[in-house]
């Protein structure tokens, strides 16, 4: 299984590169800066062209808008501190944090993993953070503000490359995003869509939440074993190889040894108190009539309220036991270490903060010019223009997918554009939509994790500075490449064996 001499040296030479060269891009803040002004000059020249293509949220034709327009430019400044207030990441990532960041500053984290390592094998790391990673799905966003810096700190605190665990869970949430043993949110989202579009040539067509199940179920085995193999295998010996030096303040990282009995006597605490809180939210929840739960009584439903409480019940089951963890190992002494652990946090966000403002009014400026949709809906019409057979046409919904998440990243937000021209086109060639959406799932994750236009790419850049200060942009991309490429080959290559094998995607009806 273990690549050659030769092979390995080649890659290595290859990342490289990408490595220097992405780390001599502007410094991400700028970078958004120059892409922000990019788009305002594009729209400016664009909106003089007309387009055949039609416009599936309006039924007219498309339009791109001058952003540089009197009225759009000063709408624009106008909302420049909504849109940085109200861009989604930040909040979730801000909210996490404050309990995380108590966890970590009162020991409760680092006493934790080392209970944790005490009873995993080193070799069996990877392959349970993948895991978690996937299961991450189940609270949306959750898992790039807790299971990716989490990565870091366990492979750290057992003696491996702390960069490596970072990119064995950034694969799992977001390079793995399509694939979940246990159905999740985003099924419901994609299910709905996929519903109105096919409804177009089929006005009673009915699509399951769960019609991509079986094959989801089988793309997280997949993401798992793939993933395991690339981290131990070519990014692990790549970041020794090249000699990547942990130099970042390691002073309050865990490092590999026996809890002490104050420790354990915190953890038992901190169980207990995580164990109650989470029957008190089964209790409350399971009620027809449960507050909790949407109009329609679904706990998993977009708008119900549980699910649009993940991040502060993160928050809440963090800080809680923490406290409770704190108290019974003698790290919290007054409420003020609760507060210093939170200020701690918001001290390390700083940069992201930075980031994300400029982040923010370029996504902002990109959607309002229309440009997004433009490119999907042109790539979509050339790709049914090409009259492909059906595998290959399948093919190319995945491959065009990957290029346009390159630039949208909202996985609901490109399946509203898309869907309706992909669902449609492919029921014609007798493809059921639950096989369309498959294809476009495959596509919508493999590239997330190469992309520094994906809102959160920053963050993980920040985590990853935690370690090696010198880490940017390239660095990131240099070690998700590999896993970016494999999964959309594999990942691929599974869907159509599935198709010719003619096994069902999901639970049908």
């Amino acid at each position: 299984m273990s690549a050659t001499p030769a092979t390995t040296t080649r890659l290595e030479r290859i990342l490289g590169s990408v490595e220097r060269v992405g780390n001599k891009l502007p410094d991400p803040a700028l970078l958004f800066v120059l892409l922000l002004a990019i788009t305002l000059g594009i729209s400016a020249l664009l909106s003089m062209v007309s387009f055949d293509a039609i416009d599936p949220r309006s039924g007219e034709a498309l339009q791109v808008v001058n952003l540089l327009g009197g009225s759009q430019l000063t709408g624009f400044t106008g909302d420049m501190v909504t849109i940085f207030t109200s861009f989604h990441p930040l909040g979730v990532v801000l909210v996490a944090m404050l309990g995380i960041g108590v966890a970590e500053h009162v020991g409760f984290i680092n006493a934790g993993l080392r209970a944790l390592l005490s009873v995993t094998s080193r070799g069996l790391l990877t392959p349970m953070l993948i895991v978690v990673a996937l299961l991450s799905h189940l609270a949306v966003d959750a898992g790039y503000v807790l299971v990716i810096p989490l990565g870091g700190v366990i492979f750290y605190a057992a003696g491996r490359h702390p960069l490596a665990g970072i990119a064995a869970a950034f694969a799992g949430v977001s390079g793995g995003f399509s694939a979940s043993f246990v159905p999740v949110v985003l099924d419901a989202q994609l299910a709905g869509i996929t519903q109105e579009a096919g409804r177009l040539l089929d006005a009673d067509l009915s699509v399951n939440p769960l019609v991509n199940y079986y094959f989801t179920t089988a793309s997280s085995l997949l993401i798992i074993l793939v993933g395991w193999w690339l981290t131990d295998r070519v990014i692990e010996p790549r970041l020794l190889h090249a000699n990547t030096v942990v130099d970042g303040d390691m002073s309050d990282m865990p490092k590999f040894e026996q809890p002490t009995a104050a420790e354990r006597r915190g953890l038992r605490a901190a169980l207990l108190t995580l164990v109650l809180g989470l029957v008190l939210l089964l209790l409350t929840a399971w009620p027809a009539g449960s507050a909790w739960r949407a109009p329609s009584g679904a706990l998993a439903a977009t708008d119900a309220p549980i699910m649009r409480s993940i991040v502060s019940l993160i928050f809440l089951l963090f800080l809680l036991p923490s406290i409770a963890y704190g108290i019974a190992a003698g790290t919290v002494k007054s409420h003020r270490d609760v507060v210093q652990g939170m200020v701690k946090a918001m001290n390390t966000m700083s940069y992201y903060l930075v980031l994300v403002f400029f982040m923010a009014l370029f996504i902002a400026a990109f959607n309002r010019s229309n440009l997004g949709v433009l490119l999907a809906l042109e790539g979509g019409a050339a790709l049914k223009a090409l009259g492909l057979p059906v595998a290959v046409t399948l093919l190319g919904v995945v491959f065009l997918t990957c290029f346009i998440n390159l630039f949208i990243g909202s996985a609901t937000a490109k399946w509203a554009l898309l869907g309706p021209v992909f669902v449609p086109m492919l029921m014609q060639l007798n493809i059921d939509p639950a096989t369309t959406q498959a294809a476009y799932r495959v596509g919508d994750s493999s590239t997330n994790i190469i992309t520094p236009l994906m809102p959160y790419f920053p963050l993980v850049v920040v985590f990853c500075q935690r370690y090696v200060k010198s880490s940017g942009i390239g660095t990131v991309v240099a070690l998700m490449l590999p896993y970016s490429i494999t999964f959309l080959l594999c990942w691929s290559v599974l869907l159509v064996i599935w198709l010719l094998l003619g096994l069902p995607m999901g639970v049908a009806g």
